[in-house]
């Protein structure tokens, strides 16, 4: 009797403990999911932890190229490499703000330029997998007044559109000139009202062009109803707890802005383009972006077809190794191997995300002092796989 008794109470003490586990679990989970059915969530699992040893050679490998390539030539940064989640190497220096003689910290936001791109991309793409618009459908469905037929989202997301690049033909005064700012619905207006001609037919190759992910924004507002600053704090930032993440729109203060500069330390101002978001204007820093990469990455991202979808090149007009997917741009080599990345450059912030789904690797850098080194950490992907780059190669200049 005693040891039926016994039994009975080990099976309700395991229910118990299973049972505080389990909420536990659901409070963590609870906590990081939005009540939007297209929110992008946090993994559900954690990937193996990296080995001491493992570690501490890639960190020796990582600093001694860092050390090389930038020293103390490189004055501005903020720089992480991670792996399965886990950071292997960080590193920030110079000024946030040189006038006030503040520094870059692992929690101070910068610009991160055109890597922007893919955050409107990946808000686009849930909305896609949630039914509420079709990668397809015209851009013209959703704003009836659109003046072209041709223009798909696909298209947008992929610079197939054939659009001209609003930062050539808003400068025109006749149009709206360079003394009064652009708004993302003032660029809808220009388009709708000025004649603007295309510059090719849609889909037929590829042209990298800012307009595209300006009206993406747009869309995202039409589909949420909420701003494109709300909407990507509701969808992205506020699930993955990237608290030091936010999009700079009209209705922001500069007070917000961190300051960018030229290689000199001659500060950039603001400018008549520098209030349109979706192909800009979010500002984070490397521990936010390696959480957005591990949520990119997670398998309930989006669905099988639809990253298919998203990792494929459009673009084969021109032979060459690089292209570009629905938000991300590619290396790919005749050996089959891809190489996904984005960078960015806008005044004097560039940016550089290199994301390696298949190793479980990220290499992020962002500087708000101009400086074109910035592009070429991607080298540093041969440090996780197979990937025809040697970390001596001689600098190559990039956008």
């Amino acid at each position: 009797m005693n040891l039926v008794k016994q039994t009975i109470y080990c099976i309700l003490l395991a229910i118990l403990v299973q049972g505080c586990k389990d909420t536990v679990f659901e409070k963590k989970a609870k906590k990081n999911r939005s009540n939007l059915a297209y929110a992008m969530l946090p993994p559900d699992e954690d990937l193996p932890k990296l080995s001491p040893e493992y570690r501490a050679q890639k960190h020796k490998e990582i600093e001694t190229f860092f050390d090389a390539n930038f020293g103390t030539s490189f004055e501005n940064i903020s720089f992480l490499v991670a792996k399965n989640g886990q950071i292997i190497y960080e590193k920030y220096e110079g000024y946030a703000n040189k006038e006030q003689n503040e520094l870059i910290t692992a929690n101070t936001p910068l610009h991160i330029a055109s890597v922007t791109k893919v955050f409107t991309a990946s808000a686009i793409l849930k909305l896609i997998d949630a039914k509420k618009i079709g990668l397809d459908d015209n851009f013209k469905k959703y704003f009836p007044q659109f003046p072209y037929d041709d223009v798909t989202i696909r298209t947008l997301l992929n610079h197939r559109s054939g659009l001209k690049k609003y930062n050539y033909f808003c400068d025109d005064a006749a149009i709206w000139g360079r003394t009064k700012q652009l708004t993302n619905n003032d660029l809808l207006q220009v388009i709708y009202t000025k004649n603007i001609p295309k510059e090719y037919k849609a889909d037929t190759h590829f042209s990298y062009n800012n307009t595209n992910y300006a009206l993406l924004a747009l869309l995202i507002e039409k589909v949420t109803g909420m701003k494109y600053k709300e909407a990507m704090k509701k969808i992205i930032f506020e699930p993955l707890e990237m608290n030091n993440t936010y999009v700079f729109d009209e209705n922001s203060s500069e007070n917000l802005m961190t300051p960018s500069y030229k290689g000199n330390y001659r500060k950039f101002g603001v400018d008549f383009l520098d209030h349109v978001y979706g192909d800009k204007n979010i500002y984070s820093t490397p521990r936010d972006l390696l959480k957005f990469d591990n949520a990119r990455n997670a398998s309930h991202f989006l669905s099988t077809a639809l990253l298919k979808e998203m990792y494929k090149g459009y673009s084969y007009e021109s032979k060459g190794i690089k292209n570009y997917g629905l938000g991300i741009r590619m290396r790919e080599w005749e050996t089959g191997q891809k190489l996904y990345y984005h960078n960015g450059w806008w005044h004097g912030n560039t940016s550089s995300y290199i994301t390696m789904p298949k190793e479980h690797a990220v290499i992020i850098a962002l500087s708000n002092k101009f400086n074109r080194k910035t592009y070429q950490l991607k080298k540093l992907s041969v440090l996780f796989g197979d990937y025809p780059f040697t970390l001596h190669d001689s600098i190559v200049k990039e956008e």
